[in-house]
């Protein structure tokens, strides 16, 4: 009864035939990876004279391995460590299940940096990242993004992985009503482009129960993650009911990936599926996530192991010269994590471990 009175203060209630029928891994329902799918759905697709079906997911890992082997999914929007984790991988072998898995996978657009939000209980003894080295944290479902980053970080912060008996891999949902409940976990990591729906939608009464945890780029176990990730600022007006201020926390960058295709009609609606990106791009600025107005068209030069689809990088290059005058930031790049020896808590999120 108190979780189901507490989950009810938390949030709020959430509640023409296209030619060809695709498929975009997103991840949960309420994140951002979801909102900027029905976005391409609705604002991109139809011009492309495609149906694009939204489909959630656990996350970045699980949608590299639902775009790789399920032949009906044809885009997927991807983690940017969590794609050089499994190319990184993949460089140990060309037999290896990393690379069976990664090498005909193929990038259409940097998309933007996604925020990483750690909340804790309001009375919590921490009030930064670096605080967690005895933290019980929940990093969301194996094989999404929020996992990996969350065990990556505390890695690279402290020294060594997370204590398994520190760490859990609930939904978001049940980890926050968990948090401020029975309290067995401290802290629950929601990976999640700014404004993150299950951030957002919480009321003001939350700010009794919750806090969001900053990062100190000047710290120096800060100097490990910033060779990876980015600081980035939430901003108080992405979630005005929780925030009285802006502060400091830690990003990764986002991308839109497809497969590489041969079959010449799927390739002929993916190039259309790009040149209906860049026809809409204004309005998917204007009317859609918020998160859109980070996102350029420009093409930067992808870390090495990644490559951009050909005929959708030429459709797209057709149209850069307009796009490039909009002004638009093109968002960081994420490096390289450091690959692991051992079976590591990382890899048993990517799905290489039991």
């Amino acid at each position: 009864m108190l979780a189901a009175a507490t989950a009810g203060l938390l949030f709020h209630c959430v509640g023409a035939q296209a030619a060809a029928e695709f498929k975009i891994a997103t991840a949960d329902k309420r994140g951002t990876y979801f909102a900027i799918g029905t976005d391409l759905a609705k604002y991109v697709a139809p011009g492309a004279d495609i149906s694009l079906e939204l489909m959630p997911t656990d996350g970045s890992a699980a949608n590299i391995r639902h775009l790789r082997f399920d032949p009906a999914v044809q885009l997927a929007i991807v983690q940017a460590d969590v794609y050089q984790a499994f190319v990184d991988r993949g460089n140990e072998g060309k037999e290896t299940e990393a690379a069976r898995i990664i090498s005909p996978l193929r990038v259409i657009l940097p998309l933007y940096n996604t925020e990483i939000h750690y909340i804790a209980r309001a009375d919590a003894p921490y009030n930064y990242l670096h605080d967690l080295k005895d933290a019980k944290i929940n990093g969301g479902l194996v094989g999404s993004g929020a996992a990996f980053i969350t065990h990556t970080l505390y890695r690279m912060m402290f020294g060594g992985p997370m204590p398994e008996a520190d760490a859990t891999f609930m939904p978001n949902d049940e980890a926050l009503v968990k948090l401020i409940t029975d309290k067995s976990i401290d802290v629950a990591v929601v990976a999640a482009g700014q404004p993150a729906p299950i951030i957002a939608n919480m009321k003001p009464e939350a700010q009794k129960f919750i806090k969001l945890l900053k990062f100190d780029p000047k710290h120096p176990s800060s100097k490990r993650p910033l060779s990876i990730y980015a600081q980035s600022t939430v901003r108080a007006a992405s979630y005005p009911n929780i925030l009285s201020e802006d502060f400091t926390t830690i990003s990764v960058g986002a991308f839109l990936v497809t497969y590489d295709y041969k079959v010449e009609a799927t390739t002929q609606y993916l190039v259309r599926f790009a040149r209906s990106l860049c026809q809409n791009f204004d309005t998917l600025q204007k009317s859609g996530h918020p998160k859109w107005r980070e996102v350029s068209l420009a093409l930067p030069e992808l870390n090495k192991g990644w490559t951009y689809y050909p005929p959708i990088a030429r459709e797209l290059r057709s149209c850069m010269a307009q796009q490039a005058k909009a002004g638009k930031p093109t968002p960081a790049r994420a490096g390289k994590p450091t690959p692991a020896k051992a079976c590591t808590p990382e890899e048993k999120i990517l799905g290489f471990c039991n």
